[in-house]
């Protein structure tokens, strides 16, 4: 599984997880620490592996979920993140890449380079607002 943690439209950073819960479980059980899924690795925005996933967030899929839910980019969260799980490869041999989840609940642990990014976007936010008022 790829979470994209994102800043608002921009991604923030990668966690890159193998997940085992639709693998039939070990011998030992599906509570054996066979059976539990690998560790969370954490990337930042850049990460190499992940450019196709980042491009089409921030090109595509972010524009058509605020077209579709009618709101603004000012309107979305500060910190919130996609989860996806890798579909079949295309004719290139390029992966593609299957929505799972949205998550919205802003818990941590993030990417060290996310709290920057987090940053960054609230003092935007903080400025836009004190230019309006």
């Amino acid at each position: 599984m790829i979470r994209c943690y994102m800043a608002g439209e921009r991604v923030a950073g990668f966690g890159h997880q193998y997940i085992k819960a639709l693998v039939e479980p070990p011998p030992e059980g599906p509570d054996s620490p066979e059976a539990q899924p690998g560790p969370r690795i954490y990337h930042g925005p850049d990460v190499a592996p992940f450019q196709g996933v980042r491009a089409k967030m921030e090109t595509e899929w972010v524009p058509q979920m605020l077209q579709v839910l009618g709101i603004r980019p000012a309107e979305l969260p500060v910190i919130w993140d996609a989860d996806f799980l890798y579909g079949p490869r295309d004719a290139a041999g390029a992966d593609t890449y299957v929505l799972c989840e949205i998550n919205v609940s802003s818990c941590f642990a993030i990417p060290d380079e996310a709290p920057a990014a987090i940053a960054k976007l609230v003092l935007e936010r903080c400025e836009k607002a004190l230019a309006h008022a």
